[in-house]
């Protein structure tokens, strides 16, 4: 008998489903349901509440793309904060970069952590890096509590529902703004612009209250719904579209290079009107 997983209720109206071949582990973890499937179709995936997070077939494009984007805008990162992304894939982009130091993990609930690295060993292949600190508190107090101390924070959050939705909060993104250093980055996933035409422009005018120079950006994921995919930075210094490439590190990418970088800031005009909005 086949065996679908289905994501349905996150969109109303869509439902997206996968054929599973053999479901590896479920469990009801402190925070959420979380499950780990092999799929024909995309490999091994690790879904929480019923919601595609990742899976082998395509994670290195969102992950890619969420920290290259900043971490080469930044003319020297050397300390970056996750908050989120307990499946490590965004902390095994960061250290690629020569100038990175350190980069820290806040992902609330441990067991996504400890079942990525025994599920997705290629996705938190660098959790036990030494210049990696993981913490498994909740990112919202732990910001409150480091001003100051950042060059890049990365909020690589779940969907804004369950224990995610204080994530995308004008005061979360404010705590944020105080834990960077004077010139630091913020990045946030801000989801579909096809399917979150609400949120999309309430974060973007939170991000701007802050930031000089805020941006939108996309990439294309094509597990997430819709597959177009957003990100909000904001910066208190540099401009991600005036990156001088020629003084950046070269490493290994999947997805991202240069052309890309420059090509995500490009919007369809329906975007532009909803961060117009």
């Amino acid at each position: 008998m086949e065996l679908w997983y289905s994501e349905r209720g996150i969109v109303p109206g869509l439902a997206l489903s996968v054929e599973v071949s053999k479901v590896l582990h479920e469990e009801q973890t402190d925070f959420q349901h979380l499950a780990v499937v092999d799929t024909p179709l995309c490999g091994r995936m690790l879904w929480l509440d019923n919601i595609i997070m990742t899976s082998i077939k395509d994670e290195f494009i969102y992950h890619e793309m969420i920290s290259h984007v900043a971490l080469n805008t930044h003319e020297n990162p050397k300390k970056v904060l996750v908050i989120g992304g307990g499946d490590g894939g965004a902390i095994r982009e960061i250290i690629k970069h020569p100038s990175v130091e350190k980069a820290v993990l806040v992902e609330i609930d441990r067991r996504v952590v400890e079942v990525s690295k025994e599920y997705l060993p290629e996705i938190a292949c660098a959790l036990d890096d030494p210049k990696v600190e993981v913490h498994c508190v909740d990112g919202i107090q732990y910001v409150r509590d480091h001003k100051n101390e950042f060059d890049v924070i990365l909020v690589d959050s779940t969907d804004p529902i369950g224990p995610a939705v204080g994530l995308f909060e004008g005061s979360f993104y404010k705590n944020c703004y105080d834990a960077l250093k004077e010139d630091g980055i913020f990045v946030a996933q801000t989801e579909s612009p096809y399917y979150n035409e609400e949120l999309i422009p309430k974060v973007n005018k939170d991000i701007r209250s802050l930031y000089p120079i805020t941006n939108i950006y996309l990439a294309y994921v094509p597990t997430y719904p819709s597959g177009c995919w957003t990100f909000t930075m904001g910066s208190k210094k540099y401009d991600p579209k005036a990156v001088d490439f020629s003084t950046r590190p070269s490493y290994k990418t999947r997805y991202y290079n240069h052309d890309v970088h420059k090509a995500a800031f490009a919007l369809p005009n329906f975007v532009q009107e909803l961060i117009n909005k």
